[in-house]
């Protein structure tokens, strides 16, 4: 540094004016226009609002306008509504004690600092008036035809400040975004009605988005609105989910196993009704799905954690995406053991977009001209032989179904007393044909076999615990002293998981024993995969993680192998254990252990219908 540089004069501290500190607010609250719109729509839920609609154009750029059926504000709240820090929700005197989605009073002037903003609104038996701001400078206020409720209207959204444009994405991507939050606020409220407008180019415009208030009880109109926002899909194929622990209540609907999907896109979560994106609850999902899916797959679900709102601090962020638990563990074992739970009621059950997938697959014959049996060649036929199908007795042009399948037809089990009905045969020594009530089954019966075994070795370890190996010389593993700290802290959890552990001075670990099924173990690379676990989870699950992967590897060499002709009663009695082990409807890696084709769909396949 320089001596000319040590004697720069004193910097003088300013006060910003208003519309500065407006546009710098902005900047925090107002990132792009699914912002604006997720702003605008949480202040109409909190008026109370029954429906609500949504306009935009060109991404939100250019136009996005909010109308409401909600209470309104009378001529004298409109300036005040948009001073920063102006607010109905709360008095201040208690920020742990929100029960509405807005409370910080920051949406409205900072969209009027950098966008041409004008409101509309009238309460229930007032005079309308309208407010028009642009760039933070505001009109006199001015009488309005409106039957009810509020219209907020946001036009050239960024016009203030222009390099904020260019950092937006394109039309089309900012629309998605806009419709990802209104959908997923929809979620939130099933009960009140949304309809999302794309008016580009003027006109009418074209629907996006539209969904009715909900009516019946929470669940009912929850089931109608997922179904609407997610996907009828999903709906037929998620599992109820509703569970209390120390005053903490979860509900909502988790897809079953076979019904992942390749993202994590597709999980929505909400903590007292707010939409949030929070790395303790993904996790809890993640971790509760970890024994049914593959890391490359990824569960679907909408759950909703209610709690008292002094235990939650939503006061994390201007966004109000984030939350932070008072007591993280309680809300985390709860997700994870209410999810285990349903899946565990679910039993056998597999997704139906497995049977749709299957009948996708077929592919028609080719379009040709009809050739009827009696303009055939007459050809000579095969002579069977009289004691049955004989092994290997003619080459034919497909494979053969084996000469079990006599023996599985003798079998008079009616099958509408199963679930997977009765065995009828197997074909490429490895599928089995089922015959239910309603149509048939195809099972995978190695997958099958696979779970069943894998479910009774875990049975068996958490019967008798997991055996532990003592080294002969205990591996001594450096670490910082908090890092020491936290694995001390969950010990005797890593001791029931068959891994002791204790303090050898300062920041070093001494591992004592490794669980026996693992075999030889890099101690320090799991220690460090626990503390990583740790900071992502808040727990760790990598030594039950490694042990019930060695379970599934073993489960996988000890059952039925593929290539292996089973008789008739072997096969029922698999039938008949998969209908009675819970999680049997998916494999050890999340997928399908057998398809159920309905009848009709069949009949529909050949033309029957």
């Amino acid at each position: 540094m320089t001596a000319h540089d040590r004697n720069i004069s004193r910097p003088v501290i300013r006060q910003l004016d208003e519309s500065a500190i407006n546009r710098i607010a902005a900047g925090e609250v107002v990132e792009r226009p699914a912002s604006a719109v997720k702003e605008l729509v949480e202040n109409a839920i909190d008026a109370g609002a029954t429906r609500i609609r949504i306009d935009f154009a060109e991404g939100g750029k250019t136009l996005i306008r909010v109308t409401d059926d909600g209470c309104g504000m009378s001529p004298e709240d409109l300036p005040l509504a948009l001073n920063r820090h102006a607010t109905s929700k709360i008095d201040g005197d208690d920020l742990l004690n929100i029960h509405s989605f807005g409370f910080r009073g920051e949406a409205l002037p900072s969209l009027a600092a950098v966008g041409r903003l004008t409101l509309t609104s009238r309460v229930v038996g007032g005079e309308g008036a309208c407010l028009s701001v642009s760039g933070g400078r505001a009109d006199k206020v001015k009488p309005a035809a409106l039957s009810k409720g509020t219209v907020v209207e946001l036009r050239d959204l960024f016009y203030a400040t222009p390099a904020r444009l260019k950092f937006l994405r394109s039309d089309r991507a900012e629309a998605q975004a806009i419709g990802d939050v209104v959908k997923r606020l929809a979620m939130a409220e099933p009960f009140i009605g949304f309809c999302l407008t794309d008016v580009s180019g003027g006109g009418e415009g074209r629907e996006v988005f539209r969904a009715e208030p909900g009516s019946g009880d929470l669940f009912d109109a929850l089931h109608d609105r997922l179904a609407r926002v997610i996907g009828r899909d999903f709906a037929d194929n998620a599992l109820r989910v509703e569970a209390t622990r120390e005053d903490v209540a979860l509900t909502g609907y988790a897809a079953l196993p076979t019904f992942s999907r390749g993202a994590a896109t597709h999980q929505y979560l909400f903590v007292n009704g707010r939409p949030v994106r929070d790395k303790l609850l993904y996790g809890a999902l993640r971790g509760a799905y970890q024994d049914f899916l593959s890391r490359d797959r990824h569960p679907v679900a909408a759950l909703f954690v209610e709690l008292d709102p002094t235990r939650v601090d939503q006061n994390v962020h201007p966004a109000k995406t984030e939350v932070r638990f008072r007591e993280p563990g309680v809300v985390r074992g709860l997700i994870v053991s209410a999810l285990k739970h349903a899946l565990l009621e679910a039993g056998h059950r597999a997704s139906t977009t497995v049977a749709q997938a299957t009948l996708g697959a077929f592919r028609p014959e080719p379009s040709e001209p009809r050739v009827y049996q009696m303009d055939r060649p007459s050809q000579p036929r095969p002579m069977r032989p009289q004691s049955g199908f004989a092994e290997n007795a003619f080459e034919w042009d497909r494979p053969q179904v084996s000469a079990r399948v006599d023996q599985v037809v003798e079998d008079e089990t009616p099958p509408e007393q199963h679930p997977l009905g009765a065995a009828r045969g197997q074909v490429h020594e490895n599928y089995i044909i089922a015959q239910t009530e309603r149509g048939m089954v195809i099972v995978d019966q190695h997958a099958a076999h696979e779970r069943l075994v894998y479910e009774k070795l875990k049975r068996q370890m958490a019967e008798n615990g997991v055996a532990a190996q003592a080294l002969l010389i205990p591996e001594i593993v450096e670490l910082s002293d908090s890092d020491a700290a936290r694995l001390l802290e969950i010990a005797d959890d890593l001791a029931r998981a068959g891994l002791t552990i204790e303090a050898f001075g300062g920041g070093a670990i001494a591992v004592r024993e490794t669980p026996a099924i693992l075999g030889e173990v890099n101690a320090e690379a799991m220690l460090r995969d626990i503390l990583d676990e740790l900071d992502d989870l808040g727990e760790s699950l990598s030594v039950t993680a490694k042990v019930e992967a060695v379970l599934s590897r073993m489960a996988c060499h000890g059952s039925i192998r593929s290539g292996r002709r089973m008789r008739a009663e072997e096969m029922n009695a698999l039938l008949r254990e998969m209908e009675a082990t819970p999680h049997s409807g998916q494999c050890n890696h999340g997928r399908p252990t057998y398809v159920e084709l309905a009848l009709s769909d069949i009949e529909r396949l050949f033309g029957r219908t």
